[in-house]
């Protein structure tokens, strides 16, 4: 059995992997030095010395990396909020003792938690010969952490400048005589000391030390995201300069723009280029197929139900078809919603027995959201799980394999994409504003859309992601639902960016889709029948017959059981019980008479025993099925004739019976085309009926549920409603185009 410590472990990159090729150096560690940003971890740096294997020259250039302060105590300070660092100086001036005395060897020192390399060694080195410094510094926009020390840096005629000390290269003995050029205190600053050696003129000379106005190695983000935009080419992607006309080769996220070179980081260093989409993508990943049921990752199925949701019912039957052996899956629910109270409660006793366990939080419970949330996370560590998959009732999983796919891309936090069927709402932001909240990032259609796929290192998600349990088991990085007054996913997710833990969001194969709720209204009876704006998809899974798209396919013969009169599926049994009961419980049968008050000229020639879709507030839902789904069968039917959108204005159910209104006398409809939908079963539901079309003598009586009748409305289908004779008989009748 494969030690499953190791084989789900989540996606790390080694210090070999960036050492290869210099190809990339962020924040995603995950294990060992994760939460970078925070004090109890130093901050992981690197250098580089040349000597052989490039050729620069007459001589070879040797390529070497070492990784300074990994796992040692951070007593340098919080510097997201305040000043400090000055230990990264203290312990760069321990490692140069080896190296100090070698004239030739040049060392490249920099942030490496917020830093990405876009370039190999020879590149950078190329570069750096030609500023013809001892000693380059990276610049930026910002005199920090003493403003007033502005006016004293040397004036520039186009560039960045002021120094920034998370990026710097230059001569061993050079760079050694800067650093123990005085003593420094772990918790002082690093860059003000720096600086301050730089702001002295005949220091500076001396070791000829300059700054990279131009960002020609040395990109800093903060305040300057505007200044360069992502770039491609057919084998790899780059930053480019706009402000300076330079290709920077070395990117650094300070400050405040983490956010930015994450985003950034999903192309650069060859992690995606448009002819090959995601080359990161498979790198760390795993294969569930070879492990035996019992050896496969046992996952908490975290539900939370916290508002009223359409459509529950398919969610939760999605949720059965997940292709993921249940016996390796707890089950944690919060219903916090007392509308669906009964549907979890039902779902539950049906097929709580499938999973290895359930827990589940009743809403008389009376559990915040938040708390439920914790809870479930709590509920993962007690039991050791290796996974916590958290979805919310709106995430409406239509792949049975989302499951797995997650699992196996192996990241600490990952979301599948869903999105808003016909949206651009999806369940991942891929920027921040300034007050962290949403901020469209400029590869956000392109992701949402699939026109890029990949996995994609985001500020926030929600809805349905995976977390690895290995998260779960650090007290350090625990994540929690609770940040000050934020809602309990804003919470979440700023808590994971302020550990420096990613979020990743995969749109690498199609997932599902987001369920809208934002208006749903549950003041009727069915009231998910009401959804065909708001959850069209859904909508049409449930209510819309299966074989109704066969009808507009070119070799599809539409049935015709008289002249003209055609006959096809167009709604399933759900819809015409929910329709009938959706008319019974409004119970406002017209009485039948030709005066009928709800008609304009408050009469009615053929009256019949009927409720408009007006009255149940279904008349707007109702114009949009019949251009949805009746116009382009009318279309196939009888070619030539187009109206789009379809008008009707009388739509409404009659309802047949033998002590009420039984049939209905020969006559012509106000339309151009009339259809008629049965909505219940002859021989079962009632007897005798159906529609005699007078002028063929051709009857049709074998309705069949969920089936329509499409005919024209004047002169030539002169028709009757045949009698009932035992039973309810109920049709939907609209009368198009009158």
């Amino acid at each position: 059995m494969q030690n499953l410590s190791r084989v789900f472990w989540p996606f790390k990159r080694t210090i070999r992997d960036v050492a290869s090729a210099l190809l990339r150096w962020s924040i995603d560690w995950n294990s060992g030095c994760e939460n970078l940003e925070t004090p109890s971890i130093l901050k992981v740096n690197m250098y580089f010395t040349s000597k052989t294997s490039i050729s620069h020259g007459n001589r070879l250039l040797k390529f070497v990396f070492k990784v300074l302060g990994m796992n040692e105590e951070w007593r340098g300070g919080d510097v997201r909020l305040y000043s400090g660092g000055g230990q990264k100086v203290n312990i760069l001036k321990e490692a140069m003792k080896k190296y100090w005395e070698k004239e030739d060897l040049i060392i490249m020192f920099v942030d490496s938690y917020d830093v990405i390399f876009m370039a190999g060694p020879e590149e950078i080195l190329k570069k750096f010969h030609k500023t013809k410094s001892k000693v380059l510094f990276s610049a930026e926009g910002f005199c920090w952490p003493d403003a007033s020390l502005a006016e004293s840096y040397p004036k520039v005629e186009k560039g960045k400048r002021f120094l920034n000390s998370g990026g710097f290269m230059g001569y061993a003995p050079y760079i050694n005589e800067i650093v123990t050029s005085s003593p420094l205190k772990d918790e002082d600053d690093d860059q003000l000391f720096y600086t301050k050696i730089y702001l002295d003129e005949d220091i500076r000379k001396k070791w000829t030390i300059k700054l990279d106005h131009k960002a020609e190695i040395f990109q800093n983000l903060n305040g300057a995201v505007g200044d360069v935009e992502l770039r491609f080419s057919d084998t790899d992607s780059y930053l480019y300069n706009t402000a300076y006309g330079t290709t920077p080769l070395v990117v650094h996220g300070n400050g405040a723009s983490k956010i930015a070179l994450n985003s950034l980081g999903n192309y650069l260093a060859k992690s995606w280029i448009p002819k090959k989409n995601c080359l990161a993508c498979s790198e760390d990943t795993i294969t569930l197929e070879t492990f035996k049921v019992k050896q496969k990752p046992h996952v908490i199925l975290a539900v939370f139900v916290e508002r009223p949701t359409p459509f529950l019912k398919e969610f939760f039957e999605r949720l059965l078809l997940l292709d993921y052996p249940k016996e390796r899956m707890d089950l944690f629910v919060h219903c916090g919603a007392e509308y669906h109270k009964d549907d979890v409660d039902n779902f539950l006793s049906t097929h709580q027995h499938k999973y290895n366990s359930v827990t589940y939080l009743k809403i008389e419970q009376g559990y915040k959201e938040w708390h439920a949330r914790n809870l479930g996370l709590e509920e993962c560590t007690k039991v050791n799980c290796d996974y916590y998959f958290a979805l919310d009732s709106h995430a409406m999983l239509t792949n049975p394999d989302a499951l797995r796919l997650l699992i196996e891309q192996n990241r600490r936090v990952l979301a599948p994409l869903l999105v808003r069927p016909n949206r651009l709402w999806s369940n991942f932001w891929g920027a921040l504003s300034a007050d962290g909240f949403y901020a469209r990032s400029v590869d956000y259609v392109d992701i949402v859309k699939r026109k890029r796929k990949g996995v994609w290192n985001v500020p926030y998600i929600n809805h349905a992601y995976l977390i690895h349990g290995s998260l779960l088991k650090d007290p350090e990085n625990y994540p929690t639902y609770i940040h000050g007054l934020l809602d309990p996913d804003m919470a979440f997710c700023k808590n994971l960016r302020d550990k420096g833990i990613f979020m990743y969001v995969s749109n690498l194969h199609e997932f599902g889709h987001l369920i809208n709720s934002d208006s749903f209204d549950t003041s009727h009876v069915h009231n998910d029948f009401y959804e065909i704006y708001t959850n069209q998809v859904d909508w049409e899974y449930r209510y819309i017959h299966e074989n109704h798209s066969k009808v507009l396919q070119p070799d599809y013969q539409v049935d015709m059981p008289c002249p003209d009169v055609y006959w096809f599926p167009v709604v399933t049994p759900t819809f015409c019980k929910h329709l009938i009961e959706e008319m019974e419980n409004f119970g406002q049968w017209s009485d039948g008479s030709n005066q009928d008050p709800r008609l304009a000229g408050g009469y009615e020639n053929v009256p019949t025993r009927d409720i408009h879709m007006n009255q149940i507030g279904f008349e707007q839902q109702w114009l949009y099925f019949l251009r949805e789904y009746i116009r382009p069968v009318q279309e196939k039917i009888f070619i030539g004739y187009t109206h789009d959108p379809p008008k009707a204005l009388m739509n409404f159910v009659v309802r047949y019976r033998p002590d009420e209104q039984p049939s209905l006398r020969p006559h012509h409809d106000s339309s151009t085309y009339t259809i008629n939908i049965a909505l219940n079963r002859p021989g079962i539901d009632y007897e005798g009926g159906g529609c005699r079309f007078i002028r063929y003598n051709c009857s049709v009586t074998d309705l069949r549920l969920g089936w329509s009748l499409m005919h024209p409305g004047r002169l030539t289908h002169y028709h009757e409603g045949l009698p009932v004779t035992n039973g309810t008989r109920y049709i939907m009748i609209s009368f198009v185009d009158p």
